[in-house]
Parts: structure tokens; sequence; C-alpha cells
């Protein structure tokens, strides 16, 4: 590796830590160092061509800028990767610079260094691999995501284009070579190094169908009937759908390929659609209308538009917004929002919702619902099935961090219904970020929460 690679790859972050805790992630690892090895003399070739795909902190983006590469395109599932990349272009521009100053001496080092050639764009589409002859690919853990990168990459691409997608041996299966294969007629593996090995793919094949994703399914499972009919009204038979169209009973899923468990209903999801009985009847409160403040006293507070006096219902962590959408058809009357750190959960989500007929008041890409559009003390209802993998490493970073969200946008007597691995013990963190909690149900892989926001007053804040 050169020293120019060496010199930005020392300099990166693996944010929003700084890297200094022992078990934390590592911003440049194994996987990508292989990949910028084996793809250098590829980027001075194509300097102009090169695509970064599922990036984690912005290793292999930077990296390839300082092997050589004069414009790369890049796409991230995770806003949190792009928080990183954007974080670490700063950290590391200089270097950047200073590198390609000292590889053409003509060249003065700007003073402010402007951008740095890497363009972001929001999902998988056509314009992300036009013309390109060489794609740089951290393996994904789901064979359903890899596919539909192949896919992209396979039709969309110069057909001379290379992928190279690395991953940590451990994780890989020969499943992963039989997606490329089914996109590209030459696949094969490279030798391993420090636990990591590629796998190179070539000539795209000509005779490939449509896309494959997003996929439509239609669930009918009988925890999905229950919940999206109104509180005292029947599941079975003809339904309709938050519009007042009639519709078949069950729901409408939508799944592109990064959505965690795609067009199906994941058994934690099913576990806390089973205790919807249970949640609380939204269109008996009487609330009043979701302003810019929480303060029920400022008078010269204004009304959020399209958010009058109906309760507000969120989707935290929505994936493909199976739950947004039973919120949806179980209160016709509430105004029901989405989140996802993933650009593919957000994008099926939506699709799901509107195969259903509900019309979401905001569907928002953030971290841990960062950036919801309700102000704090404005949710009367929070539903949460958080992540507890980050790829394949365990972490429940992403869930601390949604519980704090949810104890900031609920009222006073809001709830958080939460459903999560049983081994992972939130109870007590649960009640620290939002208030009383309280088991609802439990079997032999899952429980269910339900928190109670209550606000702390003057009196208990001063012992009073």
């Amino acid at each position: 590796m050169s020293p120019e690679v060496e010199a930005v790859l020392a300099r990166l972050r693996p944010y929003p830590e700084d890297g200094s805790r022992a078990d934390g992630p590592v911003a440049a690892d194994a996987t990508d160092r292989l990949l910028l090895d084996e793809a250098a003399a590829l980027v001075r070739e194509f300097p102009d061509d090169v695509v970064v795909v599922g990036d984690r902190f912005g290793a292999l983006t930077l990296g390839a800028l300082a092997s050589g590469a004069h414009k790369v395109r890049t796409q991230m599932d995770a806003v949190t990767a792009e928080a990183a990349l954007s974080a670490n272009s700063s950290l590391v521009s200089k270097a950047l610079w200073d590198g390609r100053a000292r590889a053409a001496a003509s060249v003065p080092v700007p003073h402010e260094p402007a951008g740095l050639g890497f363009t972001q764009h929001d999902r998988l589409e056509p314009r992300l691999f036009e013309g390109a002859r060489l794609v740089l690919l951290q393996l994904p853990a789901s064979l359903a995501e890899l596919t539909e990168i192949a896919e992209h990459v396979a039709r969309y691409a110069d057909p001379s284009v290379t992928l190279l997608a690395g991953g940590r041996v451990k994780h890989m299966t020969h499943a992963m070579n039989d997606v490329l294969g089914a996109s590209f007629t030459q696949v094969s593996a490279s030798l391993a190094r420090q636990k990591s090995r590629l796998l190179v793919a070539r000539e795209p094949r000509a005779d490939v169908g449509p896309l494959t994703y997003p996929v439509t399914a239609r669930l009918t499972d009988q925890e999905i009937l229950d919940a999206i009919a109104p509180p005292g009204t029947a599941p079975e038979g003809q339904a309709q759908d938050a519009a007042g169209q009639d519709r078949p009973a069950g729901l409408t899923v939508v799944a592109h390929g990064a959505a965690f468990a795609g067009a199906t209903l994941d058994h934690g999801t099913r576990f806390l659609l089973a205790q919807a009985h249970r949640w609380p009847h939204l269109s008996d409160l009487q609330v009043p209308p979701v302003t810019s403040t929480s303060d029920t006293s400022d008078t010269t507070a204004v009304p959020v538009p399209g958010m009058d006096a109906h309760p507000v219902a969120v989707d935290l962590g929505c994936g493909t917004g199976i739950l947004a959408a039973v919120l949806g058809l179980r209160y016709p009357t509430a105004h029901v929002i989405a989140s996802d750190r993933s650009r593919a959960a957000c994008d099926s989500a939506g699709a799901t919702l509107a195969a259903n007929g509900v019309r979401a008041a905001g569907i928002v890409r953030d971290d841990a619902g960062a950036l919801l559009p309700i102000p704090d003390g404005s949710a009367d209802l929070v539903l949460l099935n958080p992540p507890f993998h980050d790829r394949a490493a365990l972490s429940t970073d992403a869930a601390h961090r949604m519980f704090a969200t949810a104890g900031r946008v609920l009222r006073d007597g809001g709830e958080l219904w939460t459903v999560f691995n049983t081994g992972l013990h939130y109870r007590r963190a649960l009640e620290r970020a939002v208030g009383p909690t309280e088991h609802v149900a439990q079997d032999r892989r899952f429980t269910v929460t339900r928190s109670v926001r209550k606000l702390l007053t003057d009196m208990s804040v001063t012992g009073g």
C-alpha cells in the first residue's frame, strides 16, 4: 500500500466514535485494505470511473482518491455511514492534497482545498453506475442486498467493469458466489489475507432479466389481521384502508434488498403485533394541535403544517414499514411518522404505506429518530423494534439512542412499546430514558415492554 493511502487511512475515525474503545469498530479494517491494494492498478487505469458501494466510514472512498482516483461515486445505505464519510473527509483533506502535490510537483496545494472528488448518491440507481469500470464493495450480510447491488452493476456499468467485493472470511458463504454468478459470467475468489477475502466478478451477463428488487408480498398472518382492525371492530373479512376503500384482508409489504427481513414478517414484529389489543386507544385521546413547541402555555406557538388536533404515532426504526402501515390502518385519524437510518428501508416503507392506502405525515431517514419532524413532547405512541446488530457485529448503541429519542418526543403519559431480544435486558435502560416500564409479554426469544413517559415535576426534582 502506498504511503499516500496509508497516511489517509491512519487519520480515519469510526465516527461518531473516536476509535479509542478497545471493543469498538475500526475505521479502516483488513477488508478495506485488501480491497484498496487489489484495486490500486485499476484505479490508476480508470481514475474517473470508480464507484464505491457500502463504505462504512469512508475508507474505500477516501482510499481510492488517495490511490489516484480523480472522481469517485459513492452510495451508502446508512445515513450514519454518510455522516462518517463527511466527518472523515474533513480529517484527511490536507493529507489527500499533500499526496496529490507530491505526485505532481508542479501542482500547488490550495490553502483551503475545495471538494475532494467524490459524489454521494442517495440510492442504488442507473446513474450511480453508468460508465463505471471499477466497483468496490464491502460485502453486505444479506444475500438480497447483494443481489440488488450486483444486478445494478451488471445492467448499468460499463461492460468491461470489474466488481471487487470484500468481506471477512467467517461471514462469507458460497451463496455469495452464486448470487454474483447470476449476474456475471466470471466470478473468482482471491487468496485470504488477515482473515479477509475478495470475490471478483467480471463480464456482466447479457441475458439478465428485470431487476429483482423491490419485491412485493401480501401478508395475511393473524397477528396482522388483528392489529390493523381499528379498536372495537372485527378483523375478519373485507376491510377498508385509510382512504376508506375496500381492500382484501391483510397487508401489502414492499421491500428492497437491504431492508431488514425483506417482504416477510419477522418474529419480533409479529410478537409486538400480537400485543396490539393492549396498545392505547388513540381515537379516544383529546389532543391539541402539534405546534412548534411542546410548551402548552406558549401562546405564540405555531401549529406544524398538516399536523392538526389528532394523535401522533411513530414507527421508530421502521424497516419495510409494516408497523407504520398497521398504525395508519388501526388509527385512521392519527398522524403516522416513520424513520430509519437505511435508505432502502425508507424507500420500502414509503412504498408499503402507499400500497396500503396510508398517507404518512413523514418518512425520515435519520439516525435513531434525531430528525423527526415533530417537537419534543408531542407523540402519543411510539413502536420500536430496535436493531441489535451493525452488519455482522452485535451492537446495542442504536437501540439506546432510540430509547432517548422516544423519551424526548413522547407526551407526558405517551407510551413506548418495544420488542427486543430477551437476553439484552433493556428494561432499566427504558426506565431511565422514558419512564416506568412493565414487561407485557415474553416468549423463548423476545420480550415486549410498555414504557410510559413521565415528566419530572419541580417537586420531584427538588425532592418535595
